[in-house]
């Protein structure tokens, strides 16, 4: 066959989305997911490698945790040990973010690469099935009373439901300083420490706890959302008159290094996942808001929201 004849054949295939996955890239996967297993980095992570293997755009995903330091470990390693791979994904958002600014690790976003937005989700925050309280306004009076008697329980310090606990203490009139607030490594450990009653209130995203509420061994008090969500009977704070509102976001980032023609291969592959009929069913099931934005856009989000958690979190005392 002509040279000139082969390329013309080639680019029949790609357009058709038949070329050998040889002739592809990145069909296998390695994505970071800095947190412990169990929680919603954990969740929307494996989310997205199934739909992307559902959706036929890579072959293999493969997964590694490394939790901690709201996400700082994860990102060091995947810094340190993925740069320039164009087969390396992270699992990443504003929990994160919160944790820059609290923790002020030795690496920075600024050496990843950012890809796309997956979802928002507001938090919920809980109460042991056997808790002495039974709303939010009887857990907002004892804090006033006794700041460090309410031992609220969440994700790594600068987490959303951390900067939500300091600002409903704030809202309260109660220094934000001394809100007693338990730190765990990912979902599965605060999920235990709830169950356990080790912890006065409990926060994440309402996927993490909507078992366990349904089933009653959480008793839900609050949503962050600024109005009910559909198909959610759980009261917003703000309804309860507590004036906050915030929310989570999830999102993806490649490695530092690699060339704009792979982070453009990545990104698609991302958006192709996320039209799977495996990702709506995770979208559905785990109450994820669909989010998606790439590129420029999805740069720009992350530099704006960085410096407004940033004041939210200076305005709060917590940094």
């Amino acid at each position: 066959m002509r040279r000139d004849a082969f390329l013309k054949s080639l680019a029949v295939l790609a357009a058709a989305g038949t070329l050998p996955m040889a002739a592809r890239a990145s069909t296998n996967i390695k994505m970071m997911i800095p947190a412990n297993p169990g929680g919603g980095w954990d969740t929307t992570g494996r989310a997205l490698g199934k739909a992307m293997t559902d959706a036929k755009v890579v072959d293999t995903v493969s997964f590694d945790n490394k939790g901690g330091a709201a996400g700082a470990l994860g990102l060091a390693q995947f810094v340190n040990g993925s740069k320039g791979d164009p087969n390396a994904l992270m699992v990443m958002g504003a929990v994160m973010l919160g944790g820059i600014i609290t923790g002020k690790p030795p690496v920075s976003l600024s050496q990843a690469t950012p890809l796309a937005r997956l979802t928002t989700e507001y938090n919920v925050f809980v109460l042991p099935a056997n808790s002495q309280f039974k709303n939010m306004k009887e857990v907002v009076e004892q804090l006033k009373k006794d700041p460090g008697s309410i031992k609220w329980g969440g994700g790594s310090r600068g987490s959303t439901e951390h900067i939500a606990a300091a600002m409903i203490a704030r809202d309260a009139g109660v220094d934000p300083s001394k809100i007693n607030y338990v730190a765990f490594r990912g979902g599965g450990e605060a999920t235990a420490a709830i169950l356990g009653g080790n912890v006065t209130v409990g926060g994440s995203g309402l996927s993490e706890f909507s078992e366990y509420i349904k089933t009653g061994k959480m008793k839900a008090l609050a949503m962050t959302s600024g109005t009910r969500l559909k198909g959610v009977d759980i009261p917003t704070l703000k309804e309860q008159g507590i004036n906050v509102e915030i929310g989570n976001w999830r999102g993806v980032y490649g490695a530092g290094g690699i060339t704009p023609e792979q982070r453009k291969t990545l990104t698609e592959l991302i958006i192709k996942a996320t039209k799977s009929k495996a990702w709506a069913e995770a979208v559905e099931k785990n109450n994820w808001t669909p989010a998606v934005i790439s590129g420029a856009e999805f740069e720009k989000f992350v530099d704006d929201d960085f410096a407004s958690l940033r004041a939210t979190m200076v305005k709060s005392g917590m940094v």
